[in-house]
């Protein structure tokens, strides 16, 4: 059974060619946020911003300065991130394969709580076995899944309601290697304490609680953000913190059919909630972006365009500048 947000990373890697972006972790983790700051205001442009204004922001939201210049170390090691130098200034940009990376995601994040898919009543079962040793190939399988809206019935057998597509199966097969078997069935009622329901792979209490928590945690901050009274540096930890929290909910949330659901599911109001803060906000955290980017950079910073959900939805084509000599 899958708890809620209890899931160890949000984007996993695709194949060992994938930028292996931060791990979600509880709490302000230095590299997502870092992350999360350059995706949410340069991820359209693919423009680079001082490294002191991203340590500047970082400082903002809690990290220390030197946990924020080592994150953005780390980051540019790990190939997340391309630095580089005019005489004694440094800056950095997402690079190519995680901004596609990071658009895909919050694509598929948005348009994943977006509306109810009609059901037929058939469930999509994905049998694996590999042995414990091959922890690392086993790991990644168990991601995969998650990441496919999956949920374990049992160890080895993960369920879903949706059917799996190709690409999906693709992804699947290359991890498994040929240790996993794809059915759809309809479940069979047995007599009470015969056997699980297929819901059962899910927390589903735990989830609605969860909503249940977003949605009064949020609602309660739109009144100040209608009446313009969040500040810049205030808006980017509300904007960073909403998403980190959201994106969570389309893994967690198998999709089920509204009958199947407990009365007032928070799906749609969660949804409405995130778009009127992290749309709400965005005029004023990207003024404060700009703003710090400009007071650590020659002149007025290029390339600082925040986006909103429809954007997220419809896609965030990144158009990165030429390369520069990295440092």
């Amino acid at each position: 059974m899958a708890n809620a947000f209890d899931i160890e990373e949000i984007f996993p890697d695709e194949d060992a060619a994938a930028v292996r972006l931060p791990r979600r972790q509880a709490g302000a983790a230095p590299q997502g946020l870092a992350v999360t700051l350059l995706a949410d205001y340069t991820l359209r442009t693919g423009a680079r911003l001082p490294s002191a204004a991203v340590v500047a922001l970082l400082t903002e939201a809690g990290v220390s300065e030197a946990g924020a210049r080592a994150a953005i170390s780390r980051l540019a090691r790990r190939g997340v991130l391309e630095g580089s130098r005019h005489g004694k200034h440094s800056s950095y940009r997402l690079a190519p394969a995680a901004a596609a990376q990071i658009s895909a995601g919050g694509r598929w994040i948005v348009s994943s709580m977006a509306g109810a898919e009609p059901w037929d009543e058939w469930w999509t079962l994905i049998a694996f076995s590999l042995p414990q040793e091959e922890r690392t190939r086993r790991r990644a399988l168990r991601g995969q899944l998650r990441w496919q809206g999956y949920a374990p019935l049992y160890d080895g057998l993960w369920v879903s309601p949706h059917p799996l597509p190709a690409p999906a199966a693709e992804q699947l097969a290359q991890v498994a290697g040929g240790a996993m078997t794809v059915f759809r069935a309809r479940h069979v009622e047995l007599d009470a304490g015969a056997g699980r329901d297929p819901l059962q792979a899910w927390d589903i209490a735990g989830i609605a609680e969860q909503y249940d928590a977003f949605v009064r945690r949020w609602r309660s901050l739109l009144p100040r953000i209608r009446g313009g009274r969040v500040g810049g540096a205030e808006a980017i930890r509300a904007r960073t913190e909403i998403m980190d929290t959201f994106r969570r909910f389309a893994v967690l949330d198998p999709r089920l059919p509204v009958r199947l659901l407990p009365p007032g599911w928070q799906r749609p109001a969660a949804l409405e909630v995130f778009t009127a803060v992290y749309d709400g906000l965005v005029g004023t955290a990207e003024q404060h972006v700009r703003a710090v980017a400009a007071s650590h950079a020659m002149g007025s910073p290029d390339g600082v365009r925040a986006h909103t959900v429809a954007d997220l939805l419809a896609g965030v084509e990144s158009v990165p500048a030429p390369s520069a000599s990295a440092p």
